[in-house]
């Protein structure tokens, strides 16, 4: 047998080989992910649609958003359809290619039938080189010598033999090996021109390109916010850990991503210096004056005067301005989120004692009432009946009536239809009819509580310093559900605000106020009254010294110290969730994801302890078993990941399309404080079930909590539910117990602390005794 050859491919056969799988590696997943699908639409769906003026020029932003989308699908299709034909021409030439030497066939070359004599094939040897010999004008070289090779294999008998055994007149050939690359890569003349383009790719345009994608993703959290974002958020929520809802709008027009510097997609025009003077003089309280850094600079003062202008839904140039706001409008919400975060983790930094201030839950209500505004374009004292289409603030007088005073739109729902009708007379059938379309699709939530302790005898018994899971369940129906139905309870309530009454308690009968009361959690001994005094006297003597605006920041910001240890112990409980450390970017479920995660590897190795199987693990009833898989199916749903397509909103002067999402946490109203990180519901379909969880009090006795779900794209639509525990004191740890005695007879006569010489494990004297008893 021949040897064996490595040499470049000269001919370029193996060549096609390796061309024609790189390129349907490239084509299969390519034409499957990136050939352009045409959506199905609805055919009803323009009836079903508002057709609103806010409706009708939102679709046509959305569509001059995308001005070259037709134009790159078809691009697209005609990049995919050229790399198929072109895998369709190499796989002809490979094909030709195994045809012409795979399979030889002398009779076939010669032109003459199977079987033919000595004589025939000699004329038609002679017939064809006639024709094919390299002297004639009509030659081919490499024809001519496949035919002598043809006519050989016929008329030569060794040559006969070894076609007819090996498919080849020559014998057995050298097995070879084509390297699928051409031979002029290794040509000494072409040696410097190889060299320089390994290094121009490999060492210069890879680094480059890995390094840029790198610089850019160190940039950002997981939600697509610059990192120096999150810490300037981190900074103002630390700084000011009461934040009123003005404040939070100056921190969110701040935001980095509206610096050109940081944010190359920011337009800048000379028009700027003479629009925004002029938007500025329609808008009151806006806190232009403010010196801070970077809240004085101008992409920072540009930014908070058009939230403003939206939210007031100020008429703005559509060349210019407008374009501007609905740029920064539509970054809000995921601003918004990493400022929810930010505030969360914060909580829980200070719960742990790891940054003096704790934020109040004002601050993080008043970030999440403001998703709901930017993407309505309300202000929160206004009336949500504003989100309707076609009913603007002249029209709220024909809410109220002698009869009755319609607030929400869950009332103006269950009204009967000739009231209805007759309260909006003011508009004409059509705009009727939008009104039903668009109130008819918005969510009425289903919002019930359960709490129990899990991996306990008694789930519904709570101990002191017990972890406490509370199951939300929210299930979503359309608000067309409760037309006419006056008989449903208002689901939707607004959250008390904490400033209006903290500034009513503050007020004395006479007339003047109070310094507030910071309240403490209803677990926590209230301190004395004589301590209290005394510490009112220092501050007086205080602000004789010192100025009396600065006294009165020092006395909202600075905690007193406390006195005693067990002063230090009584602290508002703190959640159990993993604390992220300052400036870190938080994922709102993260926390909530960690603590399944690790029940579920908890589960995961008792389950594997006892068997793995019911019989094995010895569930007692079917409730078990039930609850059981219930958290398998919960767990293996969280490492899915989460969805974010839910439902659409109506909100016209949002500039993209809008999903429902919802924010569910746990809060202690009486002493304003919050218990667990929001989680943020971005996938409520139908149905969807969250475990929030936190450590239940210290001291036994009644508690009352309150479960808070916030919309975050529609007003006055937040609920709340009671959640009372009947904390009892915790059993003590037993130190003794029977089978932890572990002394048996032949231990009683050994001294006392004298250790035991009896060994668990069997010695080769036991084996050679037990054999000689038998």
């Amino acid at each position: 047998m021949g040897g064996q050859k490595f040499q470049y491919d000269e001919s370029g056969g193996t060549f096609f080989y390796f061309l024609l799988s790189f390129l349907a590696l490239l084509l299969i997943p390519s034409t499957y992910y990136w050939w352009p699908r045409k959506e199905v639409e609805d055919p009803q769906k323009d009836e079903k649609d508002c057709h609103c003026e806010g409706c009708s020029k939102k679709k046509v932003i959305l569509k001059t958003n995308e001005p070259w989308k037709g134009t790159k699908q078809l691009f697209k299709k005609l990049l995919i359809i050229s790399g198929w034909l072109v895998l369709g021409l190499l796989a002809y030439k490979v094909s030709q290619f195994d045809y012409e030497y795979a399979n030889f066939d002398p009779y076939e070359i010669l032109g003459i039938p199977l079987g033919s004599s000595k004589s025939e094939v000699k004329k038609a040897y002679k017939q064809l080189s006639l024709v094919l010999h390299p002297d004639k004008k009509t030659g081919d070289e490499k024809a001519f010598m496949k035919l002598t090779k043809a006519y050989l294999a016929l008329t030569d008998d060794e040559a006969r033999k070894n076609w007819e055994k090996y498919g080849n007149p020559d014998g057995p050939g050298a097995m070879s090996f084509g390297i699928a690359l051409p031979s002029w890569i290794v040509e000494k003349e072409n040696s410097v021109w190889v060299l320089g383009l390994y290094a121009l790719v490999f060492m210069v345009a890879l680094p480059t390109v890995v390094g840029i994608w790198w610089y850019r993703s160190i940039r950002y959290t997981g939600d697509q916010v610059l990192l120096d974002t999150s810490q300037m958020y981190y900074y103002f929520f630390h700084k000011t850990p009461s934040m009123a809802l003005k404040r939070v709008i100056m921190i969110l027009g701040a935001s980095l991503e509206f610096e050109k510097q940081y944010n190359s997609e920011i337009v800048e025009r000379p028009t700027d210096n003479v629009e925004i003077p002029q938007l500025m003089r329609q808008i009151y309280n806006l806190g232009e004056k403010n010196r801070e850094k970077p809240l004085c600079y101008r992409y920072s003062i540009k930014a908070r005067v058009l939230i403003h202008a939206h939210l007031s839904r100020l008429p703005l140039n559509p060349l210019t301005l407008d374009k501007d706001r609905m740029y920064i409008v539509k970054k809000c919400p995921y601003l918004i989120q990493e400022m929810v975060n930010c505030v969360s983790g914060l909580i829980m930094l200070a719960y742990a004692r790891r940054i003096p201030r704790l934020p109040s839950i004002e601050t993080i209500e008043n970030c999440m009432k403001l998703c709901p505004m930017m993407v309505q374009a309300l202000w929160e004292f206004k009336s949500p009946l504003l989100q309707l289409p076609h009913v603007k603030e002249e029209h709220l007088k024909y809410f109220i009536n002698k009869k009755r005073y319609v607030k929400t739109i869950q009332q103006l729902v269950q009204l009967k239809s000739e009231d209805r009708r007759n309260i909006l007379r003011f508009l004409n059938d059509e705009e009727y009819e939008d009104v039903m379309k668009v109130v008819g699709k918005m969510p009425l939530i289903d919002f019930q509580v359960r709490s129990e302790v899990i991996d306990d005898e008694a789930s519904t018994v709570y101990t002191a310093g017990a972890i406490v899971t509370v199951t939300v369940t929210l299930i979503r129906r359309d608000m067309s559900t409760l037309l006419g139905d006056e008989t449903v309870k208002e689901k939707h309530c607004a959250l008390d605000s904490p400033e209006l009454k903290e500034e009513d308690e503050a007020k004395s009968p006479e007339g003047e106020t109070k310094e507030p009361v910071k309240k403490q959690p209803v677990w926590q001994k209230q301190r004395k009254a004589g301590k209290k005094s005394g510490k009112k006297q220092q501050g007086k003597k205080h602000q004789h010294n010192e100025n009396k605006a600065q006294s009165n920041k020092k006395a909202v910001e600075e905690k007193p110290p406390a006195s005693t240890e067990k002063e230090k112990e009584k602290q508002p409980l703190v959640p159990q969730k993993k604390t992220q450390p300052e400036g870190a970017d938080g994922d709102d479920s993260s926390a909530a994801d960690e603590s399944d995660i690790s029940d579920y590897e908890q589960d995961k190795s008792d389950d594997d302890e006892s068997g793995g199987d019911r019989k094995e693990s010895g569930f007692e009833d079917d409730d078990d078993w039930e609850k059981f898989q219930t958290g398998i199916k919960k767990r293996e749903k969280i490492l899915e990941g989460k969805s974010k397509i839910s439902h659409s909103v109506h909100c016209p002067y949002f500039p993209e399309e809008k999903q429902e999402y919802w924010w569910v946490y746990l809060s202690d109203r009486k002493s304003r404080t919050l218990l667990t990180s929001p989680y943020h519901v971005t996938a409520l379909v139908d149905k969807e079930e969250i475990q929030l969880k936190f450590t239940a009090p210290r001291w036994p006795g009644l508690y009352s909590f309150t479960v808070c779900l916030r919309s975050d794209s529609y007003l006055g639509f937040d609920q709340t539910q009671e959640l009372k525990l009947d904390v009892k004191e915790a059993p003590e740890v037993p130190l003794e117990h029977p089978q932890w005695d572990m002394s048996g007879e032949e231990e009683d006569g050994r001294p006392d602390g004298e250790a035991s010489d009896a060994s668990e494990f069997a010695t080769d004297e036991d084996i050679d005794s037990e054999h000689d008893q038998e």
